[in-house]
């Protein structure tokens, strides 16, 4: 009787392993020198393979940023939670601390949104091409309190601006201040007290009954 050959199981993950570990290189030097000075071959040389190696994944440079760009925000959508309670400001406070959360647990793709913000370059004048997802949650979430009277009328991109971008801030600026204070932005006390402060920015900021006085 044939004995039967066992065969050894073919390893399917191993090339997303690689992938992976190409777009967390990218992601670490986009985010260090950023796009226009960021090179394949720096890419290939932190993860320990050749630059025709990262060709076999992405195309060229733009095809991985986008890649590095597009899990960036897409993660941080998928932070964002359900329905936090019955009142919009529980919603919109749920989302800030879900954004918060994310870009002190990933501060390379904070500084990566710092420089978008500073330079559209690699979006070739589309700069929510991947950004759209995220700032659809919090467009939500603002006009829904409008039409329920429980927040003043004012773009959704103000929030965005004067208390959502604060985030960014509060995780880039950790070490930039100069001496006597830095922080460490994933400290439990600081940030504590920084998500305490948040929220009172959010909640002056949607204030049907404040905000008004030039």
């Amino acid at each position: 009787m044939r004995q039967a050959i066992k065969m050894k199981p073919i390893k399917h993950n191993q090339g997303e392993a690689t992938r992976h570990s190409i777009l967390v290189a990218a992601e670490r030097i986009f985010a260090d020198v950023g796009f226009a000075t960021a090179r394949l071959e720096d890419v290939a040389l932190a993860v320990g393979i050749r630059r025709p190696s990262i060709i076999y994944y992405f195309a060229n440079k733009q095809d991985l940023y986008d890649a590095v760009e597009h899990d960036i925000f897409e993660s941080m959508h998928a932070m964002a939670p359900g329905p936090a309670g019955e009142h919009p400001i529980d919603n919109l406070l749920a989302l800030l601390d879900g954004w918060l959360d994310f870009l002190v647990g990933r501060p390379t793709a904070a500084r990566i949104i710092m420089r978008l913000v500073a330079d559209t370059t690699p979006r070739h004048g589309d700069p929510t091409r991947y950004s759209n997802l995220v700032l659809s949650d919090i467009d939500a979430i603002v006009t829904d309190g409008i039409a329920s009277g429980d927040f003043r009328p004012m773009p959704p991109m103000h929030v965005v601006n004067a208390v959502g971008s604060s985030s960014l801030f509060y995780v880039c600026n950790s070490r930039q201040l100069g001496d006597g204070r830095s922080y460490a932005a994933a400290d439990p006390k600081s940030l504590a007290s920084f998500r305490s402060l948040l929220h009172k920015l959010a909640r002056a900021a949607v204030d049907p009954n404040g905000g008004n006085s030039k």
